[in-house]
């Protein structure tokens, strides 16, 4: 089989583009020789990231800032290498590092509190307070629930102290409110076009904006999402007023809290979605560039539907392997997310931010892990967490490890970056074949069924309700959404919405609904599942460590075949109607006939990746 030149040398695009902390005092010559020292190892791209530590003398998106960015874009766009702004100083993203409540303090992050009252008590406001409602427990007591400052803040740039022991922490802007979100727009997203216009588009691709969310960091204790107003959007998104349940955000004990609750923070974090995603991505949308980055929550799968890039992050040690965390939990949805939202609005890429804050105790071993971890789940962009511009002093212990220049594989680098791009071209512009969704909604994406497909290699994406909803036509042959024909959705959690019900009613009817819930027995669920879904390869015998993803690129059927743990395996893998199939070297791009009636044997978190043209679906 001849393979194509891309997969043997893939082009710079689909390179690894790193977060590069720009944490020191800057220098143009040290500036241009550590993006040469990138690409000769194989990072064709890179991320911006003004990051703690740098001197006061620059301040976010300050002329002296914007001249070193410059610079830098001016030497990548002579390499051909391409550059992501990052929006922030540092993070969570929308503050532009105080300058939003720097211009007005209106635009100060604002939440909602409750008030015990007494009797016919009325509660007591400050001269920033406003007064939401006053509800009756189901103890029959009385609370307030006021709207007021939420005095939460962000990361800063800047060391209070050169011993790092502190930083600045910028007051966080109300990114519920439009008006605080235009100007953050003003102060960051207006100033990149006035800078780099002319790089839009070919060097500078995407802007990022890393996990917004209404309450920042270091908000009042006992403080719910809100700000003035937000009732009136909870309620028109919700279609019932929810007044009477706003004791369920604090207690427990109100009937139906959970639900409640849930109610709640997804209308709001629909709201977010109306006033920050949205007019993020139309003007990025306007100005031909990619809005990039991820949402603050792992499984904030609606949210996606507003980047063109699609994102999230693999951080703080929350996935590892041979772990019960790479298969359970909120994080372990992660690049299934991201991935699914890339198919489903019709997007080319989807990436993930890797390997943050692991500390130093992250290994090469770990690192390839993370990545075969995410490109099974059809991530395509990778940007590695974190090149350090500067180690010096307490920037080497800040959210760690350096996995590049200062990384002790920095020598091997290549292999990694190579691999990468390989992986990420495959899962570039290729068809998915894939023939079961799971049901989840804008801010919540189950895990459980999840978990027993992985472990009995059937591939799945996400679809969320309002896909199903508005997006899917169901006729007797599946579910379509795009380019997706799905034979199955599996539903996890339970409904309340009316129009979603109906849909799946006549998907059961047609025989297209299966339900997972805690007396799901796995063998009895994995048959039902192989009743609608008949499978393009069979393995033998069953092993719960393999993963596989496949898709269609350049009429090449693509096995992405991963041993997720430890303990290596032999297995004997048949395709339909195969002729004659191919082994790749991820690493070298090199390739060897495969003879399918042998074993395969598998080490411990292998990556294989099987190629054959002559297969028939």
């Amino acid at each position: 089989m001849k393979l194509p030149s891309e997969l043997i040398t893939p082009p710079s695009e689909y390179s690894v583009m790193p977060f590069w902390f720009w944490n020191d005092a800057l220098d143009e010559n040290e500036i241009i020789r550590q993006i040469a020292d990138f690409q000769k190892h194989g990072v064709h791209g890179f991320v911006i990231h003004p990051r703690v530590g740098l001197p006061r003398t620059i301040q976010f998106m300050s002329d002296g800032m914007l001249n070193f960015m410059e610079m830098a874009v001016r030497e990548a766009q002579k390499r051909g290498m391409k550059v992501v702004l990052y929006d922030e100083g540092i993070y969570p993203s929308g503050s532009a590092s105080g300058q939003v409540v720097a211009s007005n303090p209106v635009f100060a992050g604002r939440c909602l509190e409750k008030a015990e009252l007494k009797g016919n008590e009325e509660p007591l406001l400050e001269t920033d307070e406003k007064l939401v409602a006053i509800v009756k427990r189901k103890n029959g007591t009385r609370i307030a629930i006021i709207d007021r400052k939420a005095d939460n803040v962000i990361r800063g740039l800047h060391y209070i102290d050169e011993a790092g022991e502190s930083e600045d922490n910028p007051p966080a802007a109300d990114l519920l409110n439009p008006a605080a979100v235009d100007c953050f727009i003003k102060c960051v997203h207006e100033k990149f076009a006035a800078r780099f216009a002319t790089y839009f588009g070919n060097t500078v691709i995407a802007i990022f904006t890393d996990e917004p969310s209404p309450l920042s960091r270091a908000a009042r204790e006992g403080a719910i999402s809100g700000t003035t107003g937000i009732l009136e959007h909870v309620n028109r998104i919700l279609g019932y007023d929810f007044t009477p349940h706003l004791p369920a955000l604090w207690y427990d004990d109100e009937p139906d809290a959970e639900k409640y609750r849930s109610d709640y923070h997804r209308a709001v974090t629909l709201r977010f979605d109306e006033t920050y995603y949205k007019p993020l991505y139309d003007w990025c949308e306007k100005h031909g560039i990619a809005l990039a980055g991820h949402p603050h929550k792992p499984d904030d799968l609606g949210s996606l539907r507003y980047f063109h890039v699609p994102g999230q992050d693999t951080v703080w040690r929350w996935v590892l392997p041979d772990t019960p965390s790479a298969l359970e939990g909120a994080e372990s949805v992660q690049a299934k997310c991201a991935s699914s939202a890339m198919i489903h609005n019709n997007r080319r890429r989807n990436a993930n931010e890797c390997c943050g804050a692991y500390g130093h105790e992250l290994t090469w071993e770990e690192m390839n892990w993370l990545a075969a971890w995410c490109f099974v789940r059809g991530t395509n962009l990778l940007h590695p967490h974190a090149f350090y511009y500067s180690i010096r002093g307490p920037r080497r212990d800040e959210r760690p490890p350096d996995v590049g220049p200062n990384s002790p594989w920095w020598n091997r680098y290549k292999e990694y970056a190579d691999s990468c791009a390989r992986l990420s071209w495959l899962n570039t512009d290729s068809q998915h074949v894939c023939q079961v969704a799971i049901l989840g909604l804008s801010n919540f994406l189950p895990w459980k069924a999840a978990k027993v497909c992985f472990q009995s290699q059937i591939d799945f994406n996400y679809l969320e309700e309002r896909d199903l909803l508005d997006r899917a036509i169901i006729d007797d042959n599946g579910i379509h959404v795009g380019a997706m024909t799905y034979r199955l959705l599996i539903t996890e959690h339970k409904t309340g919405s009316p129009a979603v019900m109906s849909v799946l009613k006549k998907l059961e009817e047609k025989r297209r609904l299966l339900h997972f819930n805690k007396t799901t027995v796995e063998n009895e669920f994995i048959s039902n599942i192989r009743k609608t879904v008949v499978p393009d390869f069979q393995i033998s015998p069953a092993n719960k460590a393999l993963r596989v993803r496949h898709v269609i690129k350049n009429n090449m059927n693509v096995f992405f075949l991963f041993n997720e743990e430890k303990e290596p395996f032999d297995i004997m893998l048949t395709l339909k109607n195969n002729q004659s199939s191919v082994l790749v070297d991820i690493v070298t791009g090199n390739h060897t006939d495969i003879n399918l009636s042998k074993p395969l044997r598998f080490k411990a978190h292998e990556m294989k990746l099987l190629l054959t043209s002559n297969l028939t679906l």
